[in-house]
C-alpha cells in the first residue's frame, strides 16, 4: 500500500450535497477494493485558472489515500467516465501530512486575522 494525496476538480452546477455525495461513494469504493481514505477536505466552489469545458468555477475535494496502485488506477478509470468530474489528479507521497492541507490552513489564517484586527470605522476629523 502506498500513500497519495487525491484532489478532484468536480462542475459548479451540481450542489455541495452532491458532492458530499460523490465523495462518500468514492470512499466506499476505495473500501471495496482494500484501500483507505485517511482523510477528506472540501475545499469549496473555487475559481479555475483558465476555462474547463465552458467553466469558470469548479468543486475542489481533497483526500489523502492509503491505497494500491491498481486500486488508485481503477478509480481514476472511473474518474474519467464520471461526467460530474473535470479533472483529477492524484500524487504519490512518502507520508500523509498531519494536520489542515494547505489550502484550509490559509483559509483559517484568514479567519483569526480578521477577528484579531481591530476595525475603526470613523474618519479623522481635520
Amino acid at each position: 500500500m502506498s500513500y497519495y494525496e487525491h484532489v478532484i476538480i468536480s462542475r459548479p452546477d451540481i450542489s455541495t450535497t452532491q458532492v458530499d455525495e460523490m465523495i462518500n461513494q468514492l470512499t466506499e469504493k476505495f473500501k471495496a477494493l482494500g484501500g483507505k481514505v485517511v482523510r477528506t477536505e472540501y475545499w469549496g466552489l473555487r475559481n479555475l485558472a483558465y476555462r474547463i469545458n465552458k467553466n469558470r468555477k469548479a468543486h475542489y475535494s481533497f483526500l489523502q489515500l492509503d491505497v494500491s496502485s491498481d486500486a488508485l488506477h481503477e478509480i481514476e478509470r472511473q474518474h474519467r467516465i464520471n461526467e460530474d468530474i473535470l479533472r483529477y489528479m492524484s500524487i504519490r507521497t512518502d507520508e500523509l501530512a498531519p494536520g489542515p492541507s494547505p489550502i484550509l490552513a490559509k483559509r483559517e489564517d484568514r479567519k483569526h486575522q480578521r477577528r484579531d484586527t481591530p476595525r475603526d470605522n470613523t474618519k479623522e476629523q481635520n
